[in-house]
């Protein structure tokens, strides 16, 4: 059946196939779907008891996290108990919105660590820059706290490699912040894909561009009461190089390699996760990036303003990252198999069959239930709390992720080709 709607062009994903059959009907009838439904959702939220959330890094990320968790007080059983930021004004500003839209009493930290050792705190919101996902959460898990993480899950692949084992020997429950997984059409793609509807898969193309008149394509807004003293310059800096007080490296922190790959770790983490946990793969073979200051060459910092990844991985298939932040056309998000293409839409999928096999693939058109949403994210980590739901971005997807955004980071910055060391996990020249 044909779709009603005009179809707007949006993400990409892919993967190799096993032959099976394949009931449309039933596969879409079954738990999956069902699973998705706001009904369940409604079933696990406030099933048990209060939930009493944290929030570590209190800058723009931690904004739109703070709306919708004040929206989650009664529906969901949470409550908003604690704010750390090196720079009180922002953690005062935090707890102020948090009094008046949700009548919570919050304290307030400088330390985070003093945050962590508070009892009344069951988990936490790492919302901070890069360089410092991996050791919070190390911390917040030793410590016994749940997780949500914003993305990337850490900066570099030696990080990811101790949060995983972290996560895994203290058993907390830990969220990565690429909420795009709480949109379950993906793994409606991939069960597509694994009973091999759309045949051998080839290639997945997908893009996050953006643009602007100023070279200021991360948005990020500055406040003249920031200095060395008033944000603990020193502290914020942790294991990062040295350096004095600099309001563009701290307002500004995605663009610079210090503490962020930009594009990479910052918009590419969510659509190669996309990719991946449709196609389900994990970590890829090789990998190339392209790119360059192309736009705003005397622009502040070091990452680009035009990237590009093609990433093969050992399935057989290759996964194309595209991003210039200097013009925001779309291209079609896909993924191509050998009988069918995939492809993505604001409303979920469409699959339209090679004219060639045409007899063999009929059109599909799945309207997705759930969404690129924050508080879904925030929902379903609850229920993992709670209930032992499956989470959307456990810390293997998250590191999954973390290896494709950094092995394309790497051979642009080396102008080398790299590859994925399986045996030793991590990235060499190919």
């Amino acid at each position: 059946m044909r779709s009603r709607f005009r179809w707007i062009r949006y993400p990409v994903y892919n993967f190799p196939m096993v032959s099976s059959s394949f009931s449309r009907r039933g596969f879409l009838g079954g738990a999956t779907a069902a699973a998705w439904t706001a009904r369940s959702w409604a079933q696990t939220a406030g099933a048990n008891n209060k939930l009493r959330v944290g929030i570590i890094g209190c800058g723009g990320m931690a904004t739109g996290h703070l709306g919708n968790l004040v929206k989650m007080k009664e529906s969901d059983n949470i409550e908003l108990v604690a704010f750390c930021d090196l720079f009180d004004k922002r953690a005062q500003k935090f707890a102020d919105f948090a009094k008046e839209k949700a009548g919570a009493t919050a304290k307030l930290f400088k330390d985070y660590h003093a945050l962590l050792a508070d009892k009344d705190v069951d988990y936490v919101l790492i919302a901070t820059p890069e360089h410092w996902h991996a050791q919070m959460t190390i911390d917040a898990a030793l410590a016994g706290k749940h997780v949500y993480c914003e993305k990337p899950m850490t900066l570099n692949v030696e990080q990811a490699k101790k949060v995983v084992a972290t996560v895994k020997k203290t058993g907390i429950k830990m969220q990565v912040g690429v909420q795009g997984m709480s949109d379950e059409s993906y793994q409606v793609a991939n069960q597509y894909i694994k009973e091999g509807y759309i045949g051998k898969v080839l290639l997945a193309q997908i893009d996050y561009s953006r643009n602007s008149k100023e070279p200021d394509h991360m948005y990020t807004k500055e406040d003249p009461d920031a200095s060395a003293s008033s944000v603990e310059w020193n502290t914020w800096l942790g294991g990062a190089p040295k350096r004095a007080f600099d309001k563009d490296r701290y307002f500004h922190w995605r663009r610079f390699w210090d503490y962020s790959s930009g594009i990479a770790s910052d918009l590419f983490i969510h659509r190669v996760t996309r990719i991946i946990k449709s196609c389900g793969l994990t970590f890829p073979e090789r990998g190339v990036g392209t790119g360059g200051k192309f736009c705003w060459p005397d622009a502040i910092g070091d990452v680009p303003d035009t990237l590009n990844f093609l990433l093969d991985y050992p399935e057989g298939m290759t996964v194309q990252l595209v991003s210039s932040m200097g013009n925001a056309t779309a291209i079609d998000h896909m993924i191509r198999g050998h009988k069918g293409t995939i492809h993505f839409t604001p409303t979920g999928f469409i699959i339209k069959p090679e004219r060639i096999f045409a007899s063999e693939v009929k059109e599909v058109v799945y309207e997705k239930k759930g969404s690129e949403n924050t508080l879904l994210h925030h929902r379903n980590l609850q229920a993992a709390i709670r209930s032992g739901a499956e989470l959307n971005c456990p810390v293997d997807l998250g590191y999954y992720g973390v290896v494709a955004a950094q092995i394309g980071s790497m051979s642009y910055r080396q102008r080398k080709y790299m590859m994925w060391d399986k045996a030793k996990e991590r990235i060499v020249k190919a």
